[in-house]
């Protein structure tokens, strides 16, 4: 019974795929160059007056319209949104939408929201924060 290729060692004077003999043994143990640190830098603390203009560029960056921003602001409108609705300002697909509803609107944001049957539509608002 002859054995099958899979099960036997390749002959050692053969070269195997994928292995370059080109490098030494003493190339492939030698020692690494170590790259510098690169160079930072120093951070000062911030005086109050400095410190302020951070806190304001910052509350204007989170001021600006993103895709979260703009639902949000849809649902908090008297009249709600449409899951239609949503999906045509945010580009996202209707799943994606119903996810940031339960898990972002509900859950991390702790808001209440509210769905409600109109004319064969259901239209979701946001009414208040929920009383923990």
């Amino acid at each position: 019974m002859q054995k099958s290729s899979r099960n036997r060692k390749p002959p050692s004077n053969r070269r195997r795929r994928g292995k370059a003999l080109t490098t030494t043994k003493a190339a492939r143990t030698a020692p690494r160059p170590v790259r510098e640190p690169t160079k930072r830098r120093l951070t000062l603390p911030l005086s109050s007056a400095q410190a302020g203009g951070v806190v304001r560029a910052s509350a204007e960056a989170n001021k600006r319209a993103n895709k979260q921003t703009k639902l949000l602001d849809l649902l908090r409108r008297p009249a709600g949104a449409t899951i239609a609705t949503l999906v045509e300002v945010s580009g996202w697909q209707q799943h994606s939408v119903r996810g940031f509803l339960a898990g972002v609107v509900r859950k991390r944001l702790g808001l209440e929201l509210v769905s409600s049957l109109e004319a064969d539509q259901r239209i979701y608002r946001i009414v208040a924060a929920k009383q923990a």
